[in-house]
């Protein structure tokens, strides 16, 4: 791709999983990627699967920390000028299994911090970015889950924020309708990563019994994140579920 027209990317968690599968995905499609997380390592092991000839910049960022988004998108428009893409995948489950009425304070806090509060961080700073610049524009994905919509048993903070990242996304595709700048959510059942590894071994269910779900592939998701990047700024998906085909998320409950 000519480095005129080479589109620039931020993708948050980008050290593992989900992050890494759709920053590597950008990558071989020809786009420049920015990967944020809070470890230098897992970052540059992104870097390096991306092979010598992809333009990824590594830079280690805290999502619930404001000094640390404002470095992370300086960086960016540093080495590369513009913005066209932020991926708002960074998360945390928190306390997997702990009943409500346990959930500590500070647990509470810090899937908040993450979830949402890091979300609206680095959207706004990419909002401010695309704002700004020449020419107008640019698409903000957030990553929000199967729990945007359905609960699973003992995961109250986790699914209170991504019932909020809903509000969040709205709020940006209204708001950035005069400046050319589409958001869209992408809601997400059973990717095999790290965090859903519990799934193949045996998950409590609505019902209370331990089930062992299904899962897919992480790529299949970056490839349908790959394809909403990549529409015009005309053309937006609003909502996409990619999930494994037969997880219980119809007939939840």
């Amino acid at each position: 791709m000519d480095e005129r027209t080479k589109k620039t990317a931020v993708v948050t968690g980008a050290g593992s999983g989900i992050g890494r599968s759709v920053a590597l995905t950008l990558a071989a499609a020809g786009w420049a990627v920015a990967v944020a997380g809070r470890r230098a390592e897992p970052l540059e092991e992104t870097a390096a699967a991306a092979g010598t000839d992809a333009d990824v910049l590594c830079v280690r960022a805290d999502v619930s920390d404001p000094d640390d988004v404002t470095r992370l998108f300086e960086s960016v428009r540093a080495r590369y000028g513009r913005l066209d893409l932020l991926f708002n995948n960074a998360g945390t489950f928190g306390p997997g299994g702990v009943p409500l009425e346990d959930i500590t304070y500070e647990a509470w806090r810090s899937v908040v911090d993450v979830n949402l509060t890091g979300a609206f961080l680095c959207a706004q700073a990419a909002f401010r970015q695309m704002k700004r610049q020449d020419p107008q524009g640019g698409r903000i994905i957030n990553n929000g889950s199967i729990s945007a919509h359905v609960p699973r048993p003992n995961s109250i903070a986790y699914t209170a924020t991504k019932h909020a990242v809903t509000g969040l996304t709205k709020s940006l595709s209204l708001d950035g309708r005069p400046y050319r700048i589409a958001c869209g959510q992408i809601d997400i059942g059973n990717a095999a990563t790290e965090m859903t590894e519990r799934m193949q071994t045996g998950i409590i269910q609505a019902n209370g019994q331990l089930a062992v779900e299904p899962v897919m592939d992480a790529a299949d998701v970056a490839r349908t994140v790959l394809h909403m990047a990549e529409l015009p700024l005309e053309a937006n998906v609003q909502f996409a579920t990619v999930m494994a085909t037969s997880m219980p998320y119809i007939g939840r409950g």
